[in-house]
């Protein structure tokens, strides 16, 4: 089993990680600004904020096998994220992504066509950004993980496709991940590693 610290686990998606993490029996760290009263029997919590003294926060998490960040990418950027890895001496690193990066052609990402929505820009652009940054990090076992287009609370069913960095669907065309299901891939992925120092996506 692995210690995993999970920053963000407060929020939609950090929450669905830490029950699943809990649910195959790897012990979490949930690290927040402020304190947190309900995070369920056994989880410990460190009080810190990453964007504003990452190695600092590190050294209160050495010793974990892995760091979550499912923090914003609006607040948290690449940067802060590695300083506190690093300063942990954390040797592995997975990220809940965006799917603005994901490419609809080759060199061609969703979040460069005229279609993507201007409102979800001001994440999407900076989630592309930390991407762009880890892909030239080698001192770190990173992994990026892209949901689908239409990402929200929903069933955890296992079942889904997994890709890399192009654009999927179904056949209807749609494009939808539950905050569940991929909490099950992301949590996948740590205990048997298939994607490490690249991205890959998750999709119905």
């Amino acid at each position: 089993m692995a210690s995993i610290a999970l920053i963000g686990g407060t929020g939609n998606v950090g929450r669905r990680l830490l029950a699943e993490a809990l649910r195959r029996g790897h012990t979490v760290t949930v690290v927040a600004r402020t304190p947190v009263a309900d995070l369920g029997e056994g989880v410990a919590f460190v009080q810190g904020d990453i964007s504003a003294d990452p190695a600092a926060l590190g050294a209160k998490l050495t010793g974990h096998d892995v760091l979550i960040s499912a923090a914003r990418f609006a607040t948290v950027d690449a940067d802060h994220v590695l300083a506190a890895v690093r300063a942990a001496k954390i040797p592995r690193l997975a990220v809940v992504g965006g799917a603005g990066s994901l490419e609809v052609a080759p060199g061609v990402r969703l979040i460069d066509t005229p279609e993507f929505p201007e409102a979800y820009k001001s994440e999407a652009v900076p989630g592309a950004a930390f991407l762009d940054q880890l892909r030239g990090v080698s001192d770190v076992q990173w992994t990026f993980l892209s949901p689908a287009a239409f990402f929200g609370p929903g069933e955890r069913t296992g079942q889904f496709r997994l890709g890399g960095d192009a654009f999927l669907t179904d056949a209807a065309g749609k494009s939808a991940i539950s905050y569940e299901d991929f909490a099950v891939a992301l949590l996948d992925e740590i205990e048997n590693p298939a994607h490490t120092g690249r991205r890959f996506s998750v999709v119905y």
